[in-house]
């Protein structure tokens, strides 16, 4: 079931509801952003992909952005569902492009409804447990100083840690709008029970071990984007060869951005944007 409230519209999922807003029109593109983040994530790719004849439609978490807080948990899988009942409002299949945290509900949603999915990227993801290392902690100061921010937020529930970890996270080109976009985004997560969300879906961490086991069930195309300045692992191009390699042979591949960081669909909408068009447009000749 789907309602809107202005430009913002709704679907009615268990326990609660996920926001959405919608651009474009043609087959099916779903955006999800990663936690302590929202849907404008994408105000600058989305416009992007709707011109070269899609409907773009970015979604909010759930707890994040405008959907509703309280929920019983706050996992993957969870995310999974949510993105499976938004395609199951709006008409699917779609593509389903999830970044950050949202990169495990993808493949989730991929493995488990092929039906749904007809294709999934994955921007910067985590969709295995990453392969941590003391000496890079020790020797990368991007990464430990990365880490040790996003640990800060994770168990404190500390903002001005989580701006800093942004900050960190955006080596590249940071978007015009910037000041304003995070003004907004702190907002949003001063909100209550928003930042509790956010906490609770660090803490599932462990639920990534189910979203890794999940690739080599996937059967529809997968695009991998990897900003090659991503401070949240230790070696970006091996964490982005390492997920397409536990895909089964043929399904993914992997595309390295230069300059970019743990959010290159923000720092360099264009160049993501055509990656996506260009793996769309594939998809369909094959």
């Amino acid at each position: 079931m789907s309602n809107n409230a202005g430009n913002v519209f709704y679907v009615e999922v268990p326990d609660g509801r996920i926001a959405y807003e919608s651009v474009g029109r043609g087959p099916l593109v779903v955006l999800c952003p990663g936690m302590a983040d929202s849907r404008s994530s994408f105000r600058l790719l989305a416009p992007l992909i709707a011109r070269a004849g899609y409907r773009v439609v970015s979604v909010d978490l759930r707890g994040h952005g405008a959907s509703s807080t309280g929920f019983s948990s706050y996992n993957h899988a969870d995310t999974a569902t949510d993105l499976l009942e938004v395609v199951g409002a709006l008409g699917g299949p779609a593509v389903l492009v999830g970044q950050s945290f949202s990169g495990g509900a993808v493949t989730i949603a991929a493995a488990t409804t092929p039906d749904a999915v007809s294709a999934i990227v994955e921007i910067d993801p985590f969709t295995r447990p990453p392969a941590y290392s003391l000496t890079t902690f020790l020797r990368d100061r991007r990464y430990r100083r990365g880490a040790i921010l996003l640990g800060r937020f994770a168990f404190t529930g500390s903002l001005k840690s989580w701006l800093k970890y942004l900050d960190l996270a955006y080596p590249g080109r940071k978007p015009a709008d910037w000041d304003a976009w995070l003004a907004g985004l702190e907002a949003n997560l001063r909100e209550p029970g928003r930042k509790e969300a956010a906490q609770k879906m660090a803490a599932s961490s462990a639920t990534l071990t189910q979203a890794g086991a999940q690739l080599a069930d996937i059967r529809c195309p997968a695009l991998v984007v990897m900003g090659r300045e991503d401070s949240d692992f230790p070696d970006p191009e091996a964490e982005a060869a390492a997920i397409v390699e536990h895909m089964p042979a043929g399904t993914g591949r992997y595309v390295m951005l230069a300059n970019a960081g743990h959010y290159p669909h923000a720092e360099y909408p264009e160049a993501v944007a055509d990656l996506i068009v260009a793996f769309l447009a594939d998809r369909t000749r094959g």
